[in-house]
């Protein structure tokens, strides 16, 4: 086993290099979620507060804009990419900061689960690098989306449950109730962890009497709240709730689109009258693509079926047995409950906290299945190890360039058709668009998103918050398609123009309309 500190110096110089080489291939946010979290924390340090100058999704959505932020999603990415900001200057690069430090302390995390759980070098090196080339996650590390911090953050509070369980002391509880409330801050469904602390504290085994293990989860949970306290106070003061409720609405989703439903959500109701076989083709739908993403997506689409042998082998182990709670009350969750937005990125972002322990348990497991072959093949045991070990890593090194490579090349050129835009329209112009946070981003224009939603319904977002213009590109509602191939027309807008993105395909042109009184 590893005890001495250089390797882990090592590593984590090793870890800091390639997160920065990572974090500069890429030159902006990328995608909605990136440039919501950039946005929120660059007005933060620019003296704006914790506001929205536009609406994404309409749920918990103000009187008028700008709003108060993170009504929807939770605040610790914008917070720490403020943090960034406010050190290094209210620029991308500078809120990038926290997330490479959150992907090296992954990464070594993952260093010490490999030297502790498979008490070599091998296992170590390898269980960090697995991580550090983590195939789909790899883009994702080091812009400004939860990723690094919710996986740092989120297996932190795993293995202080996992300490607590082995050693009993009530400290790993608190730790880890406090890491609970760090994740919940960066993710909704964090919450989850909580409970899992509370199950872990409490399951059967321990040699602690009842009095004891209800001692242990009570620490965590007062931890946790004593984390998440100034988070609720500012509900309170804003939105009069603890926490924003309208998320559980997504539990009655179905279609993504219903996310952006004007006016917003789906009732129970609505949902019941789907019918059951909508609902289970829906619940269907959802495991074969959340499956797909384990194979594929958390388990570096060939190690799988040895993340399964491992953690059997080692189901006493408390530091996988936490994990494997977490992942199997994420992935139901994701699957049963939160079906669209699960499956369409929410199992993906919260599954970073389970890459350390998927690392581990698949190196442990194709140790196993070596021993196996080995037994059968005469094959020399430490040297096949060895071999399939440096190939594992060598093919995740090479996946996860190549991903990096293809998505930055798309996330980096995604600015010109807003830029554009910008130059066409008054400068106090509000766009009803695909991408509000994207169109901020690189014009500083407020605009709402397009609703799920009949178009009749635009003269009255556009009086609410002042929309002058809709932009509809391929990644429209379905409500509104017909309006884009100029089938139907409203008399309250006005065609203005037809961008070509100069291509033969006439489907990701964007078509631009003003909005007009029924009289013009």
């Amino acid at each position: 086993m590893i005890s001495n500190l250089r390797s882990y110096r090592v590593f984590f110089t090793l870890a800091l290099i390639v997160g920065t080489i990572f974090a500069t291939t890429i030159d902006q946010p990328g995608y909605t979620d990136a440039y919501y979290y950039f946005n929120a924390g660059q007005r933060l340090v620019q003296g704006e507060g914790l506001t929205d100058p536009y609406l994404w999704v309409y749920i918990n959505a103000p009187e008028r804009l700008p709003g108060p932020s993170h009504t929807y999603w939770m605040p610790l990415e914008s917070l720490v990419a403020a943090l960034g900001m406010a050190i290094g200057g209210a620029n991308f690069s500078a809120a990038q900061i926290p997330s490479v430090l959150c992907l090296v302390g992954l990464t070594t995390l993952a260093f010490w689960l490999g030297a502790r759980l498979g008490k070599t070098r091998r296992h170590a090196w390898a269980a960090g690098l697995l991580v550090l080339f983590s195939g789909f996650f790899t883009p994702f590390w080091t812009t400004t989306d939860t990723f690094a911090l919710y996986g740092f953050v989120g297996a932190s509070s795993l293995v202080c449950m996992g300490r607590g369980r082995e050693s009993g002391g009530w400290r790993w509880y608190a730790v880890g109730g406090a890491c609970c409330g760090l994740a919940h801050l960066t993710r909704a469904d964090g919450l989850l962890l909580l409970l899992i602390l509370a199950l872990v504290a409490l399951w059967p085994g321990s040699q602690l009497s009842w009095k004891r293990r209800y001692m242990r989860a009570g620490v965590g949970i007062i931890a946790y709240l004593l984390v998440m306290l100034p988070w609720f106070v500012r509900n309170l003061s804003e939105i009069g709730t603890p926490l924003p409720m309208g998320g559980t609405q997504t539990i009655w989703l179905r279609g993504y689109n219903e996310l952006v439903n004007y006016p917003p959500g789906v009732t129970a109701g609505e949902f019941l009258d789907w019918g059951l076989n909508n609902i289970l083709q829906s619940r269907w739908e959802a495991l074969r693509t959340n499956l797909g993403t384990f194979i594929a997506v958390e388990t570096w689409m060939v190690l799988g079926p040895f993340v399964l042998i491992g953690l059997w082998s080692h189901r006493q182990e408390p530091l996988l047995s936490c994990a494997s709670l977490y992942a199997i009350a994420l992935h139901l969750a994701m699957t049963l409950a939160f079906a669209y937005p699960g499956y369409r990125g929410g199992l993906f972002h919260s599954s970073s906290a389970l890459l350390p322990f998927w690392a581990v348990a698949g190196l442990l497991g194709l140790d196993r299945a070596i021993a196996w072959a080995a037994r059968k093949r005469r094959w020399n045991r430490g040297q096949a190890a060895f071999v399939f070990t440096t190939a594992l890593v060598l093919m995740a090194i090479l996946l996860s360039v190549g991903i990096l490579a293809q998505r930055v090349q798309s996330w980096n050129k995604n600015a010109a058709f807003y830029q554009i835009i910008a130059d066409d329209l008054p400068t106090d112009a509000v766009i009803m668009i695909n991408d509000p946070p994207a169109l901020y981003y690189h014009t500083g224009r407020s605009g709402v998103v397009v609703p799920n939603a009949d178009p009749e319904v635009i003269p009255e977002i556009a009086a609410r918050y002042g929309v002058t213009h809709l932009a509809l590109d391929v990644n429209r509602t379905q409500p509104f398609t017909r309006l884009f191939w100029g089938e139907e027309t409203r008399p309250f807008l006005r065609f203005v123009r037809l961008y070509d993105r100069g291509t033969a395909d006439p489907k990701d042109d964007i078509r631009l309309f003003e909005i007009v009184g029924d009289d013009q």
